[in-house]
């Protein structure tokens, strides 16, 4: 049935800015402090406040924009849009409307690995500067006042403001309807949140809410120009999340037009306990904001200067460092974008490769994504806290690619630096006497003695039973405690077996 239809995503993604202080008034952004401690007279919208643009949330917006290859507007207009809810103070929201501060722009994606995989290119419709609301916190208080009687513990029928977020800067950023699945999407959505963070404007921490993703979801038959109607999925804050929420989304659609139903434009939530989307509220469009301009900010006007500056300040983006390792060190272009997923494992793999060699850029590529990868994730621990650096990978890698050890002798060496055991690779493979057996006659007297004590299973290979090979390689392996060059006993005994 899916094959008779075409999924149609576009994202808008909140991405909190990298800011010590909120974006029109002076009150600190950090996470976690008690309710309304960190919400000013501005943020409360007192009468007679007024509100004054934080000139570093422009340079993230600079920055963002000269990374995706977008247009920065020279002059931007904020507007008012107006509505109504308890975490709004002022009765409306400062963000921008007709005239953006980032115009156009696109982000390339890499999608799956090996023969299924293909890249795409995500174009952006714009991001625009605005400020976070509060938070309303439903039924649950540690402490209120009800009818001037302390009461303490839980409550069904209360609501609580938090305005700590109240004023927080955003960018906020809406892509083109280009997405045709939920893989795409999810890719989307993680290449965005590694270029927020690796250009320094966002933290891009989900769990907090700094980064944030809705999706506007439709379906169309395949052949169709015309969209279908879109349902908007709010307040996405994981990647898996994500991938749920569009999937039971496109099915529920699919679902209704078979069943002669009409999708009706709306705002809906993902529910994550039970896997499904529901309705919150009819979808509004822009008219029902009575968006204007804002009478108390002035339009904000950008020089050339003011650009070419945070142009010089940026680092080298993930799409060059990509095109840098497939074209430099050779590797696929899946490997090139996990290696720069972040740019702190992207400086980890260029220091490696740097100390074992450019040459072994593919070796190091596949220690650094697979077995440190796993193992700081089986533990718990970020890229920073790996006991395990550069240097210390770089020469074990070495000790790999010039035969000194086999890969299956470098993971116990590779465990023992990381609990602290040596120095070095070639420390631990002195210490614990870990050298491969290189010696062909020596791997040769090996294999005669396992031939000779294991005529079963050499019959049983030469009538043609592949898996007794494997067999009397592993007792051969064993013989040599595991040192002994697995591709020279591979060699030597075919030929032994062959004669």
């Amino acid at each position: 049935m899916m094959n008779q239809w075409e999924v149609v995503i576009g994202i808008e993604t909140h991405a909190q800015l990298a800011t010590v202080s909120k974006i029109f008034s002076g009150a600190a952004t950090a996470f976690g402090a008690q309710p309304n401690t960190q919400a000013c007279a501005v943020d409360l919208a007192l009468p007679g406040v007024l509100p004054v643009l934080n000139r570093k949330a422009v340079e993230c917006a600079i920055r963002f924009g000269l990374a995706i290859g977008a247009e920065v507007a020279k002059r931007s207009v904020f507007a008012r849009k107006n509505y109504f809810y308890p975490d709004l103070p002022k009765g409306y929201q400062i963000s921008q409307m007709d005239l953006p501060i980032v115009v156009g722009g696109n982000i390339t994606l890499q999608i799956g690995h090996g023969d299924k995989a293909y890249e795409k290119v995500v174009r952006l419709t714009r991001a625009h500067l605005e400020e976070d609301a509060g938070k309303s916190i439903h039924g649950y208080f540690a402490e209120k006042y009800v009818e001037d009687d302390y009461v303490e513990g839980p409550s069904s029928d209360h609501t609580g403001i938090d305005l700590n977020r109240a004023g927080t800067p955003l960018l906020e950023i809406v892509s083109e309807p280009d997405m045709r699945s939920s893989d795409e999407a999810v890719a989307y959505a993680k290449t965005l949140h590694a270029l927020v963070r690796w250009i320094g404007i966002c933290d891009g921490n989900m769990q907090e809410g700094s980064f944030r993703c809705d999706a506007n979801v439709s379906v169309r038959p395949k052949g169709q120009a015309e969209f279908g109607t879109r349902r908007e999925i709010k307040n996405l804050n994981s990647f898996r999340f994500l991938k749920e929420a569009i999937d039971y989304e496109v099915q529920w659609q699919i679902n209704e037009i078979d069943e002669g139903r009409k999708i009706q434009q709306a705002t809906v939530l993902f529910d994550p306990d039970s896997g499904e989307t529901r309705m919150m509220r009819s979808k509004e469009d822009a008219h029902d904001y009575r968006y204007f301009p804002d009478p108390d900010l002035l339009p904000l006007a950008i020089s050339a200067d003011w650009i070419a500056r945070v142009k010089n300040g940026l680092p080298e983006l993930p799409q060059q460092m990509r095109g840098r390792f497939i074209n430099d060190l050779g590797l696929s272009a899946y490997d090139a974008t996990t290696l720069t997923a972040s740019q702190e494992m992207a400086q980890y793999f260029e220091s490696t490769v740097a100390l074992a060699g450019a040459v072994n850029a593919k070796l190091c590529a596949n220690w650094v994504m697979v077995d440190l990868a796993a193992r700081l994730n089986k533990e718990g621990k970020e890229l920073g806290e790996s006991p395990v650096s550069a240097a210390h990978l770089a020469g074990l890698v070495q000790r790999i690619a010039d035969n000194t050890i086999s890969n299956n002798i470098a993971k116990k060496v590779f465990d023992a630096l990381w609990h602290g055991e040596g120095a070095t690779a070639d420390e631990v493979i002195e210490r614990q006497g870990l050298k491969q057996i290189t010696d062909s006659g020596a791997i040769a007297t090996l294999v005669d003695e396992v031939l000779a004590t294991n005529a079963a299973s050499v019959a049983e290979f030469r009538a043609g039973k592949e898996k007794a090979f494997n067999s009397l390689v592993g007792q051969v392996m064993k013989a040599a405690k595991g040192k002994a060059n697995p591709q020279q006993v591979n060699d030597l005994l075919r030929q032994k077996l062959a004669g």
